[in-house]
């Protein structure tokens, strides 16, 4: 008889075997064993919330197979993942498997390496009933709202809705921002630019901010239209500009902190366009283990769900050690850095970072998928860096004066050089409003500028952007929406809802996220309150530490809820209607522009001349690329999975038409050989371009260019 150590996942499973060795087995409960019933409540709201627990669909013969093999060993050990579902995969397999309550067989680790996982091991601990009850209580909190709100959508819009506790209110952000930017009314305003240079030096940009003020200080003033803008430049055109202010510093740039799963999920989003629920997914098989050439199975990254930039001792130690090992001693800074996690964060883990600092991305690349390689690149690149020494800029800010009429003008220029690049030879932040800084010439007090042009810019204010995933993500975590493990999950569920859709990078609300918005502003305020679901946020966080007990939190929120939920049912008597959404298509059978409807299978056209007019056809997204068999056009389709894939229009399936499809992206690019359409073609790391056309040939190698 041996010990039993049972893990969520076979990956993590046969990492953690090597590193046991013989006299333990390790199995792998696939994820929760047991959950509420899928076709019933399973919250008995008249007799204190009580949750009703079931084995999960199909997982029946596994835990026969799990109970088995706990029965034959002399101990079990519960090795789940840290957090608040990994406690309560433990708690549920606990009761399965009938093991003690009061038994220590609870035990965690932050990284799957051998001393981490060997540590744990001689360290268990008892189950912690906080952490449960936390869990217990999102999950039935999330089953009421869900199972509750769910049919009343059903019966006032239109079957197969859904709402959620965090999902609704996540929706309303988008919503909200999208109808700020509807309501936007911009306002113009000028700038003017004056193109000057220092006797034979390069020609630099300075821009207009306003007048010399009585007390000598530069007042701003505003150019609002082209009339003033150009009665300014004609003045200025005849004046003497001179350098009236010089101002020297020297400023240094601190590195950003490691990674939270919000800052992984933002980066990953804005510099290699990676959707959030894909970056976890990517991150989870690092963390959980990869096989390296020469080394087998290894966990290559610590625990991916953390809100903390903590960092351990240990770790923090060899990052400076590569660092002067690899960079120099001026890259160390002298004391090691470290950073402050968020007033709410829960700071159970330690920030995203390599298990190991020597295995660079350069090393393992040969061993990981491509996404694999840009995620791994990511943490380790920020890892390092953020032990790295300040970066350092010799800044200049000038102050112009040019004399014209009554008044002395003043334009203003900055620019800035790196002196010392320190932690940015590794990594740099990109946020979404990065700009180039600029370098002057070399200028002094009293110096006379020589005009070369003035220009005039008409501009308009822009409203807000829409939100992109990063974008919402860091929304999410400012206002307390969610937690590290459901970002990515939200995001997900309200796309396949159609409640939100993608354009291009951004995010925007359906008529239907919209319509049941509306509706849920109106009957459930509370449920889409961002202040209401934050500050149950912060009642979860209580039940964890022991401050609240879950049922009472339950108990609270179910007596209003329940109050909406009846009033609407009784006062609601019509169903909503969700407007349609008119396209450039006009019916060829009656002549009316067709409607875009979503069925069982998505979006497609019908002619809203129903049921006089039965017309229906699929939306025709139109990649600009030509078919290398017939010439047709080339349209955009998604799989089951919601993988995109690319057809011919002329296929018509069944072996019918044109029989031309591919995963391979078509590109506005045509093949120098044979001039038809080159396609990108990508699978499993290997990157090319290449001519699809039969007999052609033509392939050209395109090595992705990472961030």
């Amino acid at each position: 008889m041996g010990k039993l150590v049972i893990v969520e996942s076979p990956a993590k499973a046969k990492t953690i075997a090597k590193y046991l060795g013989a006299d333990f087995d390790v199995m792998a409960s696939m994820g929760h064993v047991r959950d509420l019933p899928e076709k019933k409540l399973g919250v008995d709201t008249e007799h204190d919330f009580e949750p009703t627990y079931v084995p999960m669909p199909k997982k029946e013969e596994l835990i026969r197979e799990l109970r088995k093999a706990a029965a034959k060993s002399d101990f079990v050990y519960l090795a789940t993942d840290p957090d608040r579902e990994g406690e309560a995969i433990s708690w549920h397999l606990a009761y399965l498997l009938g093991l003690p309550e009061d038994q220590d067989n609870r035990v965690t680790f932050n990284e799957i390496t051998k001393n981490a996982v060997r540590a744990g091991i001689a360290a268990p601990r008892r189950i912690d009933g906080d952490l449960v009850d936390a869990q217990q209580a999102r999950r039935v909190l999330d089953r009421i709202v869900g199972y509750k709100l769910s049919p009343f959508l059903w019966k006032k819009i239109r079957r197969g809705l859904s709402a959620g506790r965090v999902q609704s209110v996540v929706t309303r952000l988008v919503v909200d921002r999208e109808r700020e930017i509807r309501a936007f009314v911009p306002v113009e305003y000028w700038t003017l630019g004056a193109r000057l240079r220092r006797g034979a030096s390069r020609i630099f940009e300075a821009k207009y901010f306003g007048r010399l003020g009585a007390n000598g200080a530069a007042e701003k003033v505003d150019l609002h239209n082209e009339e003033e803008t150009q009665v300014l430049k004609t003045a200025l055109e005849a004046a003497a500009f001179t350098v009236s202010k010089v101002k020297k510093s020297e400023k240094r740039r601190q590195p950003p902190p490691p990674f939270t799963t919000s800052t992984l999920q933002q980066d990953a989003s804005r510099r290699l366009s990676m959707p959030s629920k894909r970056t976890m997914a990517v991150a989870q098989s690092l963390y959980e283990g990869v096989e390296l050439s020469g080394r087998g199975l290894t966990g290559l990254i610590t625990y991916m769900r953390t809100d903390s930039v903590r960092l351990s001792d240990e770790a923090v130690q060899s990052g400076r050690a590569y660092i002067e090992a690899h960079f120099g001693a001026d890259y160390r800074p002298r004391e090691p850095r470290a950073f402050k996690s968020k007033s709410a964060a829960q700071d159970a883990h330690e920030a995203i970072r390599p298990t190991d600092v020597n295995l660079t991305p350069a090393d393992l690349k040969a061993d990981l998928t491509n996404d694999q390689y840009r995620v791994y690149k990511l943490i380790w690149e920020r890892f390092v860096s953020c032990q790295m020494a300040a970066a350092v800029y010799d800044t200049i800010s000038v102050e112009i004066g040019a004399p014209a009429g009554d008044a002395v003008h003043v334009f203003r220029a900055s620019g800035q050089t790196l002196k010392f690049a320190g932690y940015t030879a590794l990594y740099e932040e990109k946020g979404d409003d990065d700009e180039k800084a600029v370098s002057l010439p070399e200028l002094a007090e009293g110096d006379t500028l020589k005009l070369v042009s003035l220009t005039p810019d008409q501009h308009f204010t822009e409203p807000p952007p829409r939100y992109n995933e990063a974008s919402l993500i860091k929304t999410m975590e400012e206002k307390g929406i969610g937690r590290p493990s459901t970002y990515a999950p939200t995001i997900s569920t309200i796309l396949d809802r159609d409640y939100i859709e993608r354009e291009g990078k951004t995010l925007r609300p359906t008529p239907l996220g919209e319509t049941v918005t509306d509706l849920m502003i109106q009957r459930f305020p509370d449920i889409v309150n961002v202040k209401f679901t934050a500050e149950m946020e912060n009642s979860l966080d209580r039940v964890e530490s022991g401050e609240e007990p879950w049922k009472e939190l339950i108990s609270g929120f179910y007596e209003g809820f329940s109050e909406e939920l009846s009033r609407a049912e009784k006062e609601m008597t019509e169903r909503v209607q969700v407007p349609v959404e008119e396209s450039d298509e006009v019916c060829e059978l009656c002549g009316r522009k067709m409607v875009i409807k979503t069925g069982r299978f998505g979006k497609f056209l019908a002619c809203p001349g129903y049921p006089e007019c039965k017309n229906t056809k699929p939306i025709v997204d139109d990649t600009g690329g030509k078919c290398p068999i017939c010439g047709g056009r080339i349209i955009k389709r998604f799989s089951k999975k919601k993988r995109a894939f690319f057809i011919c229009e002329n296929n018509r399936g069944k072996d019918e038409g044109c029989s031309f499809i591919t995963w391979d992206t078509p590109l506005a690019d045509v093949c120098p050989q044979c001039g038809k359409t080159l396609f990108r073609h990508s699978f499993h790391g290997e990157r090319d371009i290449r001519c699809l056309a039969e007999g052609c040939g033509y392939k050209k190698d395109q090595k992705e260019k990472d961030a």
